[in-house]
Order: C-alpha cells, then sequence, then structure tokens
C-alpha cells in the first residue's frame, strides 16, 4: 500500500476491520430486515438500471433512523419502482463494510469511523461517502453514586461499543483532552475503557461490572432508565452541537455501474428525512416498529422519548467533522496521517436536493475529483 495513504496500525484495529464482528447468524454478515409488506409496486413501474434488487444496510440504532423509517413506510421501494429493496440489519461497522467489500449490500447507512477506516484500508478504493442521515445521539451515562462529576471518570470503569469505534474514538479523545492517559489497545490507564456489545451494556451496568458508558442512542436511553445519569452529552463538544454519527456509504463499483438506482435511494433519504422533521412522533412509532420487526423487541416509551429527542436527522453529511473525527483518531493513537481526499461524492445528493428545493450541502474540500 502506498506510503501516502494512512491506515489503522494498531494491531486491535487491524483485527476489527478484517473480521465480521458481531454478525447475526441468519446472514454471512447481518439479518435480514423484515420490510413493510404494506408497499406496493406501482402498476407499470420499472426496474432501475435493470437491476433485479438494491441491497440495503443500516444498524438496529435510533441513529439509523432514515433507514429504519424508510423501510418501515416504504420509501425506498416507492423511489425504487419495480426493483426491489431488500435489507441486512448489522451491529458493527466492521461486518458491514466487509458486507459492502463483499457485494452483499449495495449502499449502508453506517458510522463516521467504519467509513473512515474502510477507505483507507482500502486505499480509497472500496467506497465513498454519499449523504449525511443524522447528527448527535451519543452521550455519556453514569452510575449516579460512584460518578458525581466529570472529574471522577477517571479511575473509573466507562464502556465503549467496540475497540477504534466512531464513541471509543471519541471517548479517548475526550480522556486526552483531560490531560489523563489510557493505552489505546488494551483500554488500560487513568481510565478503564472497557469495549461492550451495545446489547449487553445495560446488563454490564447493572451488575456494577461498569461504572457508565459512552454510548449512542438507544443504549444512552436504556442506561438511564436502569438509574444512569447523563453526565455529558457529546453534542455539546461541538460546534452548533452538530457532529456527523450515521453517514450513507456505497461501493464505488456500484455507484459507477448504478447511478440511477443511488440517485433513487438518495431521493428516497431525503424525502424521508423530510417526513421524519415534519411528523415526528409518527415517525419516531415508525422507527420503533421496524426496530421491533427486526429485533423482536421495541422499545419502551421510557428508552424511545429521550433517546428520539437527542437525534438530528439532516442531508448534510457534516463533512467538516468527519475530518476532525479522523482528528481524534490520530490523537488517540488509533490513526496515522488519515487522507480523506475524495471520501466523499455528494453529486447525487446536490442533484435531489436541488431538484426538491433545498441547499446543497459541501464535502469540506474532501470530494472525489
Amino acid at each position: 500500500m502506498p506510503a501516502n495513504r494512512s491506515t489503522f496500525l494498531r494491531r486491535g484495529i487491524a483485527v476489527a476491520v478484517a473480521l465480521p464482528l458481531l454478525t447475526l447468524a441468519a446472514c454471512s454478515y447481518g439479518s435480514k430486515a423484515d420490510k413493510d409488506n404494506t408497499t406496493k409496486v406501482a402498476a407499470g413501474a420499472k426496474k432501475i438500471d435493470g437491476l433485479d434488487s438494491v441491497k440495503i444496510g443500516y444498524f438496529g440504532n435510533l441513529t439509523h433512523a432514515t433507514a429504519l423509517v424508510a423501510n418501515q413506510k416504504g420509501f425506498f421501494q416507492k423511489e425504487l419502482g419495480a426493483t426491489e429493496a431488500k435489507y441486512q440489519v448489522f451491529n458493527a461497522g466492521p461486518s458491514e463494510i466487509e458486507a459492502l467489500n463483499s457485494g452483499s449490500i449495495d449502499i449502508g447507512w453506517i458510522g463516521p469511523s467504519p467509513s473512515i477506516n474502510g477507505y483507507t484500508k482500502s486505499d480509497g478504493k472500496n467506497l465513498r461517502i454519499i449523504g449525511g442521515s443524522a447528527s448527535g445521539g451519543v452521550k455519556l451515562v453514569v452510575n449516579p453514586k460512584k460518578i458525581k462529576s466529570l472529574k471522577d471518570v477517571k479511575g473509573k470503569k466507562i464502556a465503549t461499543p467496540q475497540l477504534g469505534n466512531t464513541q471509543d474514538v471519541a471517548f479517548l479523545n475526550w480522556v486526552a483532552e483531560q490531560g489523563w492517559k489510557v493505552d489505546p489497545q488494551s483500554g488500560k490507564g487513568d481510565v478503564s475503557v472497557v469495549r461492550t456489545d451495545n446489547k449487553v451494556t445495560p446488563d454490564a451496568y447493572k451488575s456494577g461490572s461498569i461504572d457508565g458508558a459512552w454510548v449512542p442512542e438507544p443504549t444512552a436511553s436504556k442506561l438511564v432508565a436502569a438509574g444512569g445519569k447523563v453526565l455529558l452529552d457529546e453534542a455539546s463538544l461541538w460546534p452548533d452541537k452538530k457532529f456527523v454519527i450515521t453517514n450513507i456509504i456505497v461501493s464505488q463499483k456500484f455507484l459507477k455501474a448504478h447511478p440511477k438506482a443511488v440517485e433513487a435511494v438518495l431521493k428516497a433519504s431525503v424525502e424521508t428525512n423530510k417526513w421524519i422533521n415534519a411528523n415526528p412522533d409518527e415517525a419516531k412509532a415508525a422507527a420503533n416498529k421496524q426496530l421491533g420487526a427486526d429485533s423482536g423487541k421495541e422499545l419502551p416509551a421510557d428508552v424511545l422519548d429521550p433517546a428520539w429527542k437527542s437525534i438530528q436527522i439532516t442531508d448534510d453529511p457534516l463533512a467538516a467533522t468527519l475530518n476532525t473525527e479522523a482528528q481524534h483518531a490520530v490523537k488517540a493513537g488509533l490513526l496515522e496521517n488519515p487522507k480523506l481526499d475524495g471520501i466523499y461524492d455528494l453529486t447525487l445528493l446536490n442533484k435531489v436536493l436541488v431538484a426538491a428545493g433545498e441547499r446543497s450541502v459541501s464535502d469540506a474540500g474532501l470530494g472525489a475529483k
């Protein structure tokens, strides 16, 4: 690999990227998501780009609300016509990146760190970020009996979802800004960073094996429902309280071969986001219904309501914040000299936005040439 391309050099990150972590048993890379069976293909609808299907991936998190709602309400299928929208649900970024690389999915909703990692590991050849989806929805929740202030975090056990994932990088960066030292690989130091799957973090909290967690929604609100206290909302650390938490990515091969299909998915995303922001209560219910269909259990109101309020749905990929997050990974010792030129291609998104009477969005100078 050319020296001017950055990679995650630490062994733990390399393993995290290479292996399909935390996959679900129903599929090689993720579980098949249920779709809204009431969605009907319009009479006379044609296949887009001659495709039988477009395979869409997302996580079972509220920060992926666009994909959840678009699946549940049929926005994707409406725009794809006679081309079937197929879905897979993932638990972790590395497995979704591997699915994208293998062709198991064509387009995915995913966090910034896996996007950066996947792009740099492939020497900029495997993916493009083609749109935004969400900002915010990440909190540091702690046991109020053990941690009463930010300085009390020192010496405690704090969970993050995965070594090198978006929240792990954010927490390690915050720790460094406090002047504390933590080995990024082992998680040992002035704070003990405990990498824990979001699905088991609430139980770990209840058992006392962790003192808190830096996690996305709805895990953060699950901890609050279990007696935890929000000590810090990550949004407070960012200008205008906005930072990218969910991107839309596509394989470069699929983008080049099937631009009309990609444009259709982006049009559905923009329409979905507009509907979500205009109908927040109905959208919240739709997202929860899809979560229930995918996981077998909907979220209770005391978790769903506060989680939903902390997430901002947006078409803007907030590209400048992605570059900042990459620099956080550098400072944390997980990334070296990232070269992100070309990671974005917002051409089709801006075409859709302008056609809808909306403002175009910026790639912060990181667009494909």
